[in-house]
């Protein structure tokens, strides 16, 4: 990995020790109900939950899929009611889950099976723990560009004017990290994303809308996350993936059980499939990158990968300042 890793020990960090092998709890024999809250794409939330069953029949999972940000306004009506629903959450944004930690909602899980990992990665308290790490760069359209970019400036290049989209931090969790570290980083602050407005960028909803724009030719080139595009790249679509040289975003997709849990046994069950190096394998099938060191990276990443730059900033930042980001990036572009 080349240096300069993101100052956010608790929330981003990288593992690199070696992986050991752990193996997910025994299936029991009650029938039990689980409630996720997840943004998970919903094909890949199916995929997952239908591999966790073969291990796990005695669970049936249910589930309220949206984007980050929308998934916890709906739990934050539902506390306000009184009633949370979820036992888990498995959200993008290691962001909003430091936040129900702070209003003790989280139940701390220190037995969970975290052998093998960094500890720096999963919350110190273990109240959350990460489950992959996906990273956000440029993904471009291959028919209309024969030039692509190779840094986030080069998006405020002319020949991409009015032909760049990015998910919107006010739905995506992702995109609300991206562009917290983006506009907190010395190297591009709001006067990138002022530059970016100029040369008339949109935003979409979330990732999923600024794939299907570029991969239609809608757009030329979209801000996005790694696993989307390369997913895509890999069935046939004429799309293809830049880690941007001037570094990238990470994220790790931590999952939590609530204090408010109805099934706080099934929701471990659930986090130590996760965890474990055959939850951890079936992840990074689905084309992510993996949070457990030693297990192999996706078939779908470049040959010889190695981990790009990351973009340095301090998650204290990005914590006080999140209402703020999502305002001014609306202004700037309304979405």
């Amino acid at each position: 990995m080349r240096s300069l890793l993101i100052a956010i020990a608790a929330v981003f960090g990288l593992g690199l020790a070696s992986a050991q092998a752990q193996s997910p709890a025994p299936a029991a024999t009650t029938k039990t109900d689980l409630m996720l809250y997840t943004s998970q794409p919903q094909d890949m939330l199916n995929a997952m939950i239908s591999v966790f069953n073969r291990s796990h029949p005695e669970i049936t999972v249910h589930f309220f899929r949206s984007g980050t940000t929308e998934v916890m306004n709906k739990l934050e009506a539902e506390y306000a009611a009184g009633a949370p629903q979820p036992d888990l959450l498995l959200v993008a944004n290691a962001l909003d889950l430091s936040q129900m930690k702070a209003k003790d909602r989280l139940l701390a899980y220190p037995e969970a099976p975290t052998a093998g990992y960094d500890p720096a990665i999963h919350d110190p308290d273990h109240r959350y723990f990460a489950t992959k790490r996906i990273t956000t760069g440029i993904a471009y359209n291959t028919k209309l560009v024969q030039d692509p970019p190779k840094s986030w400036k080069d998006l405020l290049d002319r020949r991409f004017k009015g032909q760049v989209i990015m998910p919107s931090p006010l739905y995506s969790g992702a995109a609300a990290l991206h562009v917290g570290t983006m506009t907190a980083s010395p190297a591009f602050g709001w006067a990138y994303y002022e530059a970016l407005a100029e040369n008339g960028a949109l935003a979409g909803r979330g990732n999923g809308s600024v794939m299907e724009a570029v991969a239609s030719g809608q757009s030329a080139v979209g801000i996005i996350v790694d696993f989307m595009a390369l997913n895509a790249k890999a069935k046939g679509s004429p799309v293809d993936f830049v880690f941007p040289s001037d570094g990238v975003s990470v994220i790790t997709e931590p999952v939590a059980i609530l204090k408010t849990a109805r099934n706080p046994a099934g929701a471990k069950v659930f986090i130590d499939w996760l965890l474990s190096a055959e939850g951890q394998a079936f992840a990074a099938e689905q084309g992510y990158l993996p949070a457990l060191p030693g297990v192999a990276a996706p078939k779908t990443f470049p040959a010889g990968f190695v981990d790009p730059l990351l973009i340095s900033v301090d998650p204290e930042i990005l914590i006080k300042d999140d209402e703020q980001t999502k305002r001014t990036f609306s202004d700037l572009f309304g979405g």
